[in-house]
């Protein structure tokens, strides 16, 4: 029963996870999804150094999308014998990588190499949450973000929110199209979306949409922009990629910027 009641205590999906800025600065959001962290091709020293920025930048948060770590199994595609290291140490170093930016994580989930519950009854990334003590920002799927700016009592500026969903992604498409497809057919059915941010395909990209609004207490019918942003993984090319003959992606720093006085959504995506 004990058991029982630990596992039901983990937060589920559609509880949102709400974040309350009082100052109307601007926000900005960098979303990171598949590190791989242990695999042959793991940029590690492009991953510590982004780690160093984020403690030195401010007004600076992070959303994790999955796949932090390689988590290689013996019943997988990916081979257990290519990792630089065993899952559990694997795991803890991204733990200690995370603990010094811990307060700037927004939430954490898992992705495909992330849970192998197929093989066995462990989720690496709630041991991560666990460790850093941020399982309060941890669902197993997906999680939904709200953002308040501003001093919600009333200063006579507009305090905009924004309604972030992060998920991993899913599928085998070998090109941005296929993200992008997925994507929009899903983001479309979230309603009050601002932006959907995914992994999972290595492929970064900016993908605007935009929804028909209908407010039936004002009786309007606008049209309500949405983002799509694919998260840029951080792996070099070489090993599985390489051997399945897939065509190398580019690696991209990517920035959400939450506007503060204006609603508004900008983001930038540079290549490397």
């Amino acid at each position: 029963q004990k058991e029982q009641k630990m596992r039901c205590d983990m937060l589920q999906d559609f509880e949102m996870i709400i974040k309350k800025f009082p100052k109307n600065d601007d926000i900005t959001i960098l979303p990171i999804a598949d590190v791989h962290l242990g695999a042959l091709e793991y940029m590690a020293d492009e991953w510590q150094a982004f780690c160093n920025k984020v403690l030195e930048s401010p007004n600076t948060y992070i959303v994790l999308g999955g796949d932090l770590i390689d988590n290689a199994t013996k019943t997988c595609i990916a081979s257990p014998w290519d990792n630089t290291m065993r899952p559990a140490e694997q795991k803890k170093l991204m733990a200690a990588l995370l603990e010094p930016i811990k307060d700037r994580i927004l939430c954490i989930l898992p992705g495909n190499h992330c849970g192998r519950n197929r093989d066995v009854d462990d989720e690496p990334m709630y041991d991560i949450a666990c460790k850093l003590d941020i399982e309060d920002v941890y669902r197993p799927n997906m999680a939904f973000v709200k953002i308040q700016i501003g001093n919600q009592s009333g200063s006579g500026i507009r305090n905009p929110t924004y309604m972030l969903c992060v998920a991993h992604g899913a599928g085998s498409s070998i090109y941005v199209g296929g993200a992008a497809s997925k994507g929009e057919r899903f983001g479309m059915a979230i309603e009050g979306l601002d932006c959907l941010i995914t992994g999972h395909t290595h492929k970064p990209a900016d993908l605007p949409n935009a929804k028909i609004h209908i407010d039936k207490q004002n009786n309007k019918i606008s049209i309500k922009p949405w983002r799509h942003l694919v998260c840029s993984s951080w792996l070099g090319y070489a090993g599985y990629a390489a051997k399945k003959l897939l065509p190398p992606t580019a690696y991209a720093e990517q920035k959400l910027i939450l506007h503060g006085k204006e609603k508004a959504i900008e983001i930038s995506q540079v290549t490397r």
